[in-house]
């Protein structure tokens, strides 16, 4: 399997990496991009390094590079997971502005018929915001925001990071070990 990653610049960077991470484990290819706002996000959020990140992926691009591979729609690709989504990067999608190569990415994701899946990271929502989100579900793309599920009983954030990485992943059936699942079982795990 091969995946596209974005990483923009809303906060919660740390949702991108961990995908990364997993996707590392479970032997997807991965091809990475980065926005410039993501970048810096990253260095603000994470004790991560720029290039630790890149090594987890099997090919990164230049958030600019019009010309990469996975801007043409003859790249194959499973689908595209843009961990987080920024609003502005949300909004670019929605109304085929094509400023950048996450964009540019996430276009050709759409007009190939290919899974899309936006972590949308932003709160409140406006109405703007959520008239992106309805007119990108109604083309197909998943949103999926990165909402702490508590039935788990996380004990850490790394806990809650990891069961919304496994939600994600789930939408293209990659199985993460370990990952957490509803038993239709009250009150177990609890303290």
């Amino acid at each position: 399997m091969r995946l596209i990653v974005a990483i923009t610049g809303a906060t919660g960077v740390i949702y991108g990496i961990r995908l990364l991470e997993r996707l590392r484990a479970s032997g997807v290819e991965t091809h990475l991009v980065i926005s410039r706002w993501g970048a810096r996000t990253m260095l603000h959020e994470t004790a991560y390094t720029r290039e630790q990140v890149d090594a987890l992926a099997s090919e990164v691009y230049a958030p600019n590079d019009m010309g990469a591979a996975i801007a043409s729609g003859s790249f194959q690709a499973s689908g595209m997971i843009i961990a987080p989504c920024s609003v502005k990067t949300l909004g670019a999608i929605a109304h085929g502005y094509g400023e950048s190569l996450v964009h540019r990415a996430a276009d050709v994701t759409l007009k190939e018929r290919r899974t899309l899946l936006l972590s949308v990271r932003e709160a409140p929502l406006s109405e703007i915001h959520l008239e992106n989100m309805l007119k990108l579900a109604r083309m197909g793309a998943i949103i999926l925001p990165p909402m702490p599920a508590f039935y788990i009983n996380p004990r850490t954030l790394d806990e809650v990071i990891d069961h919304t990485v496994s939600r994600m992943l789930d939408q293209f059936g990659i199985e993460v070990p370990g990952a957490h699942r509803w038993s239709g079982e009250m009150g177990v795990g609890l303290p």
